[in-house]
C-alpha cells in the first residue's frame, strides 16, 4: 500500500493517524446517492483551440460516455467502488470534455477538502513559473536565497535537490509528522532551522520539511508570497475558483500541503499537466519543465518520483515512508508503481488517497477525493487508473 503522508495540524489527528513507518489510513463509511453529471447553461461553453483540443472555459463542457468511448456500465461499477472506499467525489475527464462526476456524503460540485500532498504537484508548477520567468533557476544552491543556509552543511543544496526529494535534509517520521506538522506554529522557520543529513544527491526521503523551504524560497525570488503568487499565475490562469491555499498559523504559505480544493478544481490541473503546461493556446508553465517535472525520473534513487510529480516509471521505486539510500528494502530494478500501465502516466498524490491521474495516451484525467479508504477496500492511484482504463473501449 502506497502512502502519501501528511497530517492534519492536531494531536488528535496525528493520534488517529498512528505516525509511524506503518500504515497513515483513516477508515471511514461512504453514504452518500450516486453520481451525477451537471453543468451551467446560463455560462458559455468551453472553447477549442487551433489544434482542435477543448479546454474548459467557466465551465466545463460535458459529453455522452458512450460517445467519448467508455462503457457507461463499467463506469457505474468504477463509482460503485470509489463509494465503498469512503470517496466524496470522482471526477472523469477525457479530451477536455466532462465524462462523467460522482458525489457521495452530502458532498457537492463545489464541496472544498484538504488535498494534503497534492499541494506538492502544484507548488512544483509555480516553481516552473518563477524559472520561465528568469526569476530563479532550479540548478542554483537554495542558499542564493536562503542566507540562513550560507555558511552551513546546506549551502550546496539547490532548489533542483528539494523538487527531487534528495537534498540529504533532516528527516525522520518524528520531525516530519509530529514537530514540523504538529508543534511548529511557524513551519517555515521550524524547516528552515534544521541541519543536513548527508549531502545531496545520496538520499531520497518524503521530506515535507526541506520542501516547505520552497515557500520562502519563492517569496524571495519572485518578491510574491506563495499563495499570492498560486492566485495569480495558477488558479485564476485555468479556472480554479474553488480553491484556496493554506498557510500555518504564523502565516506562512504551506508548500508542502494545505490545499483546499475540489474535484473539478483538481481536474482544471490536471488538464494543462496533460498538455505540457498549455492552457488554451497560454501556456501557463513551459513544456520544457513540465517534461522534466513530469517525463523521466529526477534521481535514480527513485524512479518513481519526478519534481513533487510522482511516476509510473519502471526501476527502483521507494516508499514515502521511508528514507533510501541506493535502493528501498526488498525493491528490484524493474519496480513500477502501477504495472503493465503505460509509463508516461503520473499523479499528484496525497494523504487519503487524494489522486489526480494523468494518462497522456488516452487524453483522460481522473480525480479522486475523499476519507481514507477502509483497509478492506483499498482505492489508490493503482486503481483509480486501472479502473479508469477498464471503462475505455477506445
Amino acid at each position: 500500500m502506497w502512502l502519501y503522508l501528511s497530517v492534519r495540524f492536531t494531536p488528535r489527528t496525528i493520534l488517529a493517524a498512528g505516525v509511524t513507518a506503518a500504515a497513515l489510513v483513516a477508515a471511514a463509511c461512504s453514504s452518500g446517492t450516486g453520481g451525477t453529471t451537471s453543468s451551467d447553461p446560463s455560462t458559455p461553453p468551453d472553447s477549442a483551440n487551433a489544434t482542435g483540443a477543448v479546454f474548459p472555459g467557466e465551465r466545463w463542457s460535458t459529453v455522452d460516455a458512450t460517445d467519448a468511448g467508455f462503457d457507461q456500465a463499467a463506469l457505474d461499477e468504477l463509482a460503485a467502488e470509489a463509494e465503498s472506499a469512503s470517496s466524496t467525489c470522482l471526477v472523469i475527464v477525457k479530451d477536455g470534455e466532462l465524462i462523467n462526476e460522482w458525489y457521495w456524503q452530502d458532498a457537492a460540485p463545489e464541496t472544498k477538502r484538504q488535498a494534503w500532498s497534492v499541494t506538492k504537484s502544484l507548488t512544483s508548477t509555480l516553481v516552473g513559473v518563477a524559472r520561465d520567468d528568469g526569476d530563479l533557476d532550479i540548478d542554483d544552491p537554495a542558499s542564493e536565497y536562503l542566507t540562513e543556509w550560507q555558511g552551513t552543511a546546506s549551502e550546496a543544496v539547490t532548489i533542483k535537490d528539494l523538487l527531487s526529494n534528495d537534498s540529504g535534509r533532516e528527516w525522520n517520521l518524528s520531525i516530519d509528522y509530529v514537530d514540523l506538522a504538529v508543534t511548529a506554529a511557524d513551519k517555515t522557520a521550524f524547516a528552515l532551522a534544521l541541519g543536513q543529513d548527508a549531502p545531496a544527491g545520496e538520499i531520497w526521503a518524503y521530506n515535507n520539511s526541506a520542501i516547505q523551504t520552497l515557500s520562502p524560497i519563492m517569496e524571495r525570488a519572485t518578491g510574491e508570497r506563495l499563495d499570492d503568487y498560486a492566485k495569480a499565475r495558477l488558479f485564476d490562469e485555468i479556472g480554479m475558483a474553488d480553491s484556496e491555499w493554506g498557510s500555518d498559523s504564523a502565516g506562512n504559505p504551506l508548500a508542502f500541503m494545505g490545499l483546499e480544493t475540489t474535484c473539478r478544481d483538481l481536474a482544471r490541473f490536471g488538464y494543462p499537466a496533460l498538455h505540457q503546461g498549455n492552457q488554451d493556446g497560454n501556456q501557463v508553465v513551459s513544456a520544457d519543465y513540465m517534461t522534466e517535472a513530469t517525463g523521466a525520473p529526477s534521481t535514480p534513487l527513485n524512479s518513481a518520483y519526478g519534481y513533487l510529480w510522482w511516476l509510473n516509471r519502471e526501476g527502483t521505486v521507494a516508499s514515502p515512508a521511508a528514507a533510501t539510500e541506493a535502493r528501498t528494502e526488498g525493491s528490484s530494478p524493474d519496480d513500477q508503481m502501477v504495472p503493465d500501465v503505460a509509463q508516461n502516466v503520473f499523479w499528484a498524490l496525497g494523504f487519503q488517497e487524494q489522486i489526480v491521474a494523468v494518462l497522456p495516451d488516452e487524453g483522460i484525467v481522473a480525480v479522486r477525493m475523499g476519507d481514507g479508504p477502509p483497509a478492506d477496500t483499498p482505492f489508490t492511484n493503482k486503481q483509480l487508473t486501472t479502473g479508469v482504463l477498464a471503462t475505455f473501449t477506445g
